[in-house]
């Protein structure tokens, strides 16, 4: 925790403070934003507020006064429920615009920990409560140059391995000299995750391996019992993602598409062109935005790349935001490319990083085309490879 550079954004914020609050790990994000074990037992709530300005207050229960040991500030103490409501309304007396984990109708619900009832008391105090989703993004998702690092030792090993893995399922189905064995989309998970692990990356689930109609499910997971057999002809979309196994590593996430022994028909190459003129039209509108140092939100990403599928005549068959935040998790706690799903107000900040993953699912395939991002004070740019054709298997 650095109370200093918290601070600071607070003013910057225009925010008179920041309002942390907990009762059984409700909130992972102050957690770790304050450095709190978050295996402790918490049994009694806990408030924690820094203000823009001056020395942090504490409010803890009597049987757990020792919770916030940790962090600097004074302490006040409180049993009953009268003497949190006077503990509350003491230690925010001089405050009158609040942060907290909290997202007004719950659009940016990734950051909304904030009980609707702890809310209504702040309000009825004559606090007014703001969201506090930018300055988690600020404390959460902004990258160090390690971090940076290690998202280039994962996309470097993980670009590798996707180009080697479509040589694999090229050999594998056309064996030279025999007779092809059954190759299905698991026995392809396996390969990519033996690859992987070989180069010291892990990760969360998959990766996914897709043919054909299994492709128009975005998160289409194949196992022993449920996968298809890749065939000649097949239509075949590998989304993989990992990160160097060392602490606070960042992960590499990204999603190709391919046609076995054959090129593409009219209508994939078209809904190729689409999904690849969507995710680079995201592209340019955030790294114009960076070079011009005017800010960009997280939804006017998504309205580029959407603009684009709509004019196509595919909007319909776009059914997810157009990209994530990446960070130590593969959704990161930063601002999403997103105007579907939720209106993302959040700000794109330097020093983070993203995906552009636009996607068009119809019902006999699907295409997704997925390139990472990385920003810094005037620039933004993608991290790996860029794929502009199918791949021929």
């Amino acid at each position: 925790m650095n109370l200093d550079a918290m601070q600071a954004a607070l003013r910057e914020a225009d925010c008179d403070g920041w309002l942390f609050y907990d009762h059984h790990h409700r909130d992972p994000i102050g957690e770790r934003i304050l450095g709190l074990d978050p295996k402790a037992h918490i049994t009694r709530r806990y408030y924690y507020f820094v203000p823009a300005d001056g020395e942090a207050r504490k409010l803890v229960h009597r049987i757990e006064q020792g919770r916030l040991d940790t962090l600097p500030g004074s302490r006040g103490l409180y049993s009953s429920w009268q003497e949190l409501h006077a503990g509350l309304a003491a230690m925010l007396k001089n405050a009158r615009k609040i942060a907290m984990q909290y997202s007004p109708n719950n659009d940016i619900m990734y950051v909304s920990m904030a009980d609707a009832g702890t809310v209504e008391f702040l309000r009825s105090l004559q606090k007014e409560i703001v969201s506090s989703a930018d300055l988690v993004s600020q404390f959460e998702a902004v990258l160090n140059q390690e971090q940076i690092a290690s998202h280039t030792v994962a996309q470097k090993a993980i670009d590798t391995i996707l180009e080697e893995g479509w040589k694999k399922m090229g050999r594998a189905l056309r064996p030279a000299g025999g007779t092809a064995s059954r190759f299905t989309e698991f026995h392809m998970v396996e390969w990519l995750s033996n690859a992987m692990r070989n180069e010291g990356l892990v990760w969360e689930n998959g990766p996914n391996v897709s043919v054909n109609q299994n492709a128009s499910d975005s998160h289409y997971e194949p196992t022993p019992e449920r996968c298809a057999e890749i065939k000649e002809g097949d239509f075949v979309l590998i989304d993989i993602w990992g990160k160097d196994e060392k602490p606070g590593s960042i992960f590499y996430d990204i999603t190709w598409t391919g046609v076995v022994g054959r090129g593409p028909s009219a209508r994939e190459q078209q809904v190729f062109e689409t999904v690849r003129n969507a995710r680079d039209a995201a592209i340019e509108k955030v790294t114009s935005a960076f070079a011009a140092g005017v800010p960009i939100r997280g939804f006017e990403a998504d309205d580029a790349a959407r603009a684009v599928i709509r004019e196509g005549g595919f909007a319909e068959w776009f059914t997810h935001r157009t990209g994530h935040n990446i960070a130590e998790e593969i959704h990161g706690p930063g601002a999403h490319l997103d105007n579907l799903e939720t209106h993302d107000q959040r700000l794109l900040l330097p020093n983070t990083c993203f995906s552009v993953e636009p996607g068009i699912y119809l019902p006999e395939f699907g295409v997704r085309s997925e390139i990472d991002m990385i920003t810094a004070p005037g620039k933004a740019w993608v991290t790996g490879k860029i794929q502009r054709e199918l791949v021929r298997i």
